[in-house]
């Protein structure tokens, strides 16, 4: 099965050795995604709401760039550095997923990039 690399300017380049997104057959795997600026490369704020939007905003651009849709995701894993943000969070993310959200896990974690409230990483798939 061929695996093709996912890149846009829409979305922060890759800090690291990783790439944006990968697809492969009837799936794409979408690296983790912070709240950063494609443009600045900064983080966009220090309000959780303004970091998920940017996150998954970040994550649309990787998306549709494959040719996919925010509606083929099937799975969404969600890092919060605060348990307590959790409801700013899912406020935010329901107007990103609002029909047939997809599965989601959230789990609260550490930052190794200070100001970070936020990652998120998504499958999509397609019949």
């Amino acid at each position: 099965m061929a695996r093709n690399i996912i890149r846009t300017s829409e979305a922060p380049p890759p800090v690291g050795p990783y790439s944006q997104g990968i697809k492969s057959g009837n799936f794409l795997f979408v690296a983790g995604q912070g709240p950063f600026d494609p443009r600045t490369h900064q983080i966009v704020s220090n309000d959780v709401e303004l970091q998920t939007r940017q996150t998954l905003e970040n994550i649309k651009a990787i998306v549709e760039a494959s040719g996919f849709t925010l509606r083929d995701v099937a799975v969404v894993n969600v890092f919060l550095k605060k348990p307590d943000d959790f409801e700013k969070m899912n406020n935010v993310y329901k107007s990103f997923f609002s029909e047939s959200p997809p599965t989601r896990t959230t789990i609260a974690t550490e930052f190794v990039v200070p100001g970070m409230l936020i990652e998120v990483n998504a499958i999509a798939c397609r019949e």
